[in-house]
């Protein structure tokens, strides 16, 4: 598939990689056009400049930027982000007294669907932001001989059913986990997960969740 990518740091790299690793065609935008090409250079993937010019590219468009900025970046590219699938993998988190903390207001708010009340004529999946980047440079990432699970939430059948044949082209297992509703709970799992990590302690892999 094409897949439009805006965002050019560590999340956006490697992803990207395994995108074009899965055989799909990437555009990488953003706000620094030298910084997107340096991203394309590294990831097989082509330049296209600027975000607007990234999520016209593809069926598919990655959000691989802080997660404060999503929303109001994907209001900007409304237009370019109708009728395409949009790729949330962005963490709300900050630094607490007791580890990283959630900066949705918990409930139903997520950046998900805060994306999705931004741009309304888009599809959006929250979905790769539970996994440290690092797991995405493993060619086929398998956990005690089990393909990595890719938990995903998903705002229709259409955004559920292309994340989920995505997923399969990168060597791992789609683990649907409903619609959108459900996004607050994926992106506070995220948190718990990143700040389990940050303890130094690690959360057991025997299904590849995590």
């Amino acid at each position: 598939m094409r897949i439009g990518m805006i965002g050019t740091g560590r999340m956006a790299t490697t992803l990207g990689g395994a995108f074009v690793r899965a055989g799909h065609s990437v555009a990488v935008g953003g706000r620094d056009a030298a910084a997107a090409a340096s991203v394309a250079a590294r990831t097989g993937a082509r330049a296209a400049g600027s975000a607007a010019e990234a999520a016209r590219y593809g069926e598919a468009v990655l959000l691989a930027v802080p997660a404060h900025a999503a929303p109001e970046l994907a209001g900007q590219l409304a237009p370019e982000l109708a009728g395409r699938t949009v790729l949330d993998c962005t963490v709300p988190m900050a630094p607490g007294p007791a580890g990283p903390a959630l900066t949705t207001s918990g409930g139903a708010d997520s950046v998900a669907a805060r994306i999705a009340a931004a741009a309304p004529g888009a599809r959006v999946a929250k979905v790769f932001g539970i996994c440290h980047e690092s797991i995405w440079t493993l060619k086929a990432p398998v956990f005690e001989g089990a393909p990595l699970a890719v938990p995903f939430c998903a705002g229709d059948e259409s955004a559920a059913a292309l994340v989920a044949r995505l997923v399969t082209s990168m060597g791992c297992t789609p683990l649907p986990c409903g619609d959108l509703s459900r996004a607050p709970l994926l992106e506070a799992a995220a948190v718990f997960a990143i700040g389990v990590w940050w303890s130094g302690a690690a959360l057991p892999q025997r299904e590849g969740l995590l």
